[in-house]
């Protein structure tokens, strides 16, 4: 009985065996990024602190990334209070298009009739 039990694990090889790589096509949804949720958030037109951006969404300057989608175009306007800082996004008003308008062109209108 030995000698079979020895003969069957005598003869045992080492099969090799091919690792599949994992495909790069996942299902579900991608992931979306940061900057991506933080103004999607603030698209609903709702407050938010910088502690719930910070805790939120890991960031570690919440004004840095508000800073960027500034300069990407977004009005987002900052509210200190005595609670702490928060941030909106809105709609200027024309009294901040036409200070800009004559801060840019030092005109009150945006063309030149000259």
């Amino acid at each position: 009985m030995f000698n079979t039990l020895k003969n069957i694990f005598a003869t045992d090889e080492v099969i090799e065996t091919k690792v599949m790589k994992k495909s790069s096509n996942t299902r579900g949804r991608k992931k979306l990024s940061k900057r991506a949720k933080v103004l999607s958030l603030l698209e609903t037109g709702k407050s938010v602190t910088w502690k719930t951006l910070r805790n939120k969404f890991d960031l570690t300057s919440p004004r840095a990334l508000v800073d960027t989608l500034r300069a990407e175009g977004n009005m987002i306007y900052i509210n200190k209070t005595s609670a702490g800082t928060s941030y909106r996004m809105g709609m200027p008003t024309k009294a901040i298009v036409a200070a800009g308008i004559q801060k840019l062109y030092g005109t009150p209108y945006a063309y030149n009739n000259a």
